[in-house]
C-alpha cells in the first residue's frame, strides 16, 4: 500500500503515543452528556448554571495553536463547538505528558477527542467550552481533504469531486455537511410517508427479494442460482405480485419500501438498486389514488419545508393540490400536434421516422407509445401532472377503462419533467391477465428482454378472487431529488453503484 507523506507523519505519532503509554483507541464507552447545537442553543448567562460540567466528544476540524493553549472545534452529530484548551486545566499537576503528548504534538484534523469541562462565552462572543479533562477517543491515519472554512468553522468551499464524493461517502458526509442534512431529509421524508399511511390504516409488510420469477414490471433482472435447491433466483425488480396476493389474502390496504434491482444503464435518475414504495388498496380506483396522491405530496412539502412551494434548480413547483391531468394520447398530441390515439405499430413506427426517433425492431405498440412521449413530452411537464389512461398495450397489470376502449385505467405523475409515481386500476380479471402475460411472452420470443414473464403463481392467486384494487409505486430516490433539490439519484443514495475501483 503506497502511504502519503501525510499518512507517514500520523502513523509516525501513532507509534510515540504507544511509547509515552497513550492509547490511541481506547475502550469504547464515553459518557457524553451534551452536543454542540443543544449547548448553543441553551447556553445564556441565565442558564450558565446548568452547563457547569458537560461532556462532549467529537472530530477535530480546525486546530489553533496558542502556544499553551489550543482552540480546537470539533464536529459531532450536530454540528461545531468550540473547545478552549488549556495546558495548566487538563494537566494541573506536574506532569504535562497528556498535553505534550497528545495535544501538543499527537492531534491531528480527523482525530475524534471527548472533553470535559464548563461552558462559557469567549470575548469574540462564541460559545466554547473550557477543557478541563481532553481524551484522545481515535486517532485518524488518513487525512481528510481540505476545504475552505469561515472563521466559523463552517464550510465554505466544499469538495464537489464526484468520483470521491460517492465513492467514499464516509469522508464527504464530515466534510460536507449539507450532504447529511439531504440524508436527514431523506429519512424525514420516508418517516412522513409512514405516518401518513399508517394514520389511514395501512399495514407495512415485508415481501421476498429473492423470487423464482422477476414479476411486477417491465425489466431485465439479475439472476443469482440457489445451490441447495439448484435453481436459479432472480432479484425482485418489483414487489408489486407478492403485494396483490396480500390483497386476495384479506388485507385491505398494504405497503412496502422495497428495494428492487434492474440489470440496466446508469444516468442522473437510474441506479440498479433503488428504492420504491409501493401501496395496494382494496375497493378503490386510480381516482381515489391521484386524490391520495395528491394528499401525501402536499403533506410531504410542507412537513419537510413548511410549504408546498418548493425551489428545484431555477424552478419553483408548487405540490398544491389538484395537480393537473391530461390523458398520454392527449399529452402526445399538446406537444407534437401529432394525434397517435388511432395508429397501429407500422403509423407508429412512421410517426417515430417523422420525430427523428430512433427505436428497436423488436419492441411492439406499447414500448413505440412509450418512446414517443418519452423523447417528445415527458420533459415538458414542470408542474406536477397525472399523464392518465394509456393504451392496453402497455399496461399489462392494469384493468381496462370502464368507459375508454383500448386504454387502461392507470396514470404516471410527472414532476420535473420525471416521472415520480406509476399508479393502476388493478387488473383483477384472471382470464384477461392471462391473455396480458401470454402478449408479453411473444415479446419476450421478438426479443424484448424486459417484456414479464408469466407468474403461474399469481395467476392461481387471482384465481381465487381479487377485490378492485388501486395501486401505485413511487419512487422515493426520486422524490427524495426533488424534495432536497438534488439534481442526481447519486445525491440522494448513500451509496450509490460505481464502477471498480482501480486501487494503486
Amino acid at each position: 500500500m503506497q502511504l502519503s507523506e501525510q499518512e507517514i507523519i500520523r502513523r509516525e505519532k501513532l507509534q510515540q503515543l504507544q511509547q509515552a503509554g497513550i492509547d490511541a483507541y481506547p475502550a469504547p464507552s464515553y459518557p457524553v452528556t451534551h452536543y454542540s447545537e443543544q449547548i448553543k442553543a441553551a447556553f445564556t448567562e441565565e442558564t450558565k448554571d446548568a452547563f457547569v460540567q458537560v461532556c462532549v466528544a467529537g472530530r477535530i476540524m480546525t486546530i489553533n495553536d496558542k502556544g499553551k493553549v489550543f482552540f480546537i472545534k470539533v464536529q459531532d452529530s450536530q454540528g461545531l463547538i468550540q473547545l478552549y484548551v488549556r495546558r495548566d486545566d487538563i494537566c494541573p499537576d506536574e506532569d504535562k505528558t497528556l498535553f505534550d503528548e497528545v495535544v501538543k504534538r499527537g492531534l491531528d484534523l480527523g482525530d475524534f477527542i471527548g472533553v470535559t469541562g464548563f461552558v462559557f462565552t469567549t470575548r469574540t462572543g462564541e460559545t466554547s467550552i473550557h477543557a478541563q479533562t481532553l481524551t484522545l477517543l481515535a486517532k485518524s491515519l488518513k487525512p481528510l481533504p481540505v476545504v475552505k472554512r469561515d472563521e466559523e468553522g463552517n464550510v465554505y468551499d466544499a469538495v464537489t469531486d464526484p468520483e470521491f464524493r460517492y465513492r467514499q461517502r464516509y469522508a464527504d458526509l464530515v466534510i460536507n455537511p449539507a450532504v447529511k442534512r439531504t440524508f436527514e431529509l431523506r429519512t424525514k421524508m420516508m418517516n412522513t410517508i409512514r405516518t401518513f399511511l399508517n394514520n389511514h390504516g395501512a399495514l407495512e409488510v415485508d415481501t421476498p427479494v429473492l423470487q423464482s420469477i422477476p414479476g411486477g414490471a417491465a425489466a431485465r433482472p439479475f439472476i443469482t442460482h440457489h445451490n441447495a435447491l439448484d435453481m436459479p433466483l432472480y432479484l425482485r425488480i418489483a414487489n408489486e405480485l407478492y403485494l396483490k396476493r396480500l390483497i386476495v389474502g384479506g388485507f385491505d390496504w398494504v405497503y412496502e419500501f422495497s428495494r428492487n434491482f434492474r440489470n440496466e444503464g446508469m444516468d442522473r435518475t437510474h441506479n440498479p438498486e433503488f428504492t420504491i414504495l409501493e401501496w395496494y388498496t382494496a375497493y378503490k380506483d386510480y381516482e381515489w389514488m391521484m386524490e391520495t396522491t395528491e394528499q401525501l405530496l402536499e403533506q410531504l412539502a410542507i412537513a419537510l419545508h413548511g410549504t408546498t412551494e418548493l425551489t428545484v434548480g431555477e424552478k419553483t413547483i408548487s405540490f398544491k393540490a389538484p395537480f393537473k391531468r391530461i390523458s398520454i394520447f392527449d399529452a402526445v398530441k399538446e406537444n407534437t400536434g401529432i394525434d397517435i390515439s388511432e395508429l397501429d405499430e407500422a403509423g407508429l413506427r412512421a410517426v417515430c421516422k417523422q420525430l427523428h426517433i430512433d427505436v428497436a425492431t423488436n419492441i411492439g405498440k406499447g414500448k413505440l407509445i412509450d418512446e414517443i412521449f418519452g423523447a417528445t413530452s415527458e420533459a415538458n411537464y414542470i408542474q406536477p401532472t397525472f399523464i392518465i389512461d394509456y393504451p392496453v398495450e402497455m399496461s399489462p397489470l392494469t384493468k381496462k377503462h370502464r368507459s375508454k376502449p383500448g386504454l387502461v385505467e392507470r396514470f404516471e405523475l410527472m414532476v420535473n419533467g420525471k416521472e415520480i409515481a406509476n399508479a393502476y386500476s388493478e387488473l383483477n380479471d384472471p382470464i384477461d391477465q392471462r391473455e396480458r402475460f401470454e402478449e408479453q411472452v411473444k415479446l419476450m420470443e421478438r426479443g424484448d428482454d424486459e417484456a414479464m414473464f408469466i407468474d403461474h403463481d399469481f395467476l392461481r392467486a387471482l384465481e381465487y378472487g381479487m377485490p378492485p384494487t388501486a395501486g401505485i409505486g413511487i419512487g422515493i430516490d426520486r422524490l427524495c431529488m426533488l424534495l432536497t433539490n438534488q439534481v442526481s439519484i447519486q445525491d440522494v443514495l448513500l451509496f450509490p453503484q460505481m464502477r471498480a475501483e482501480k486501487l494503486d
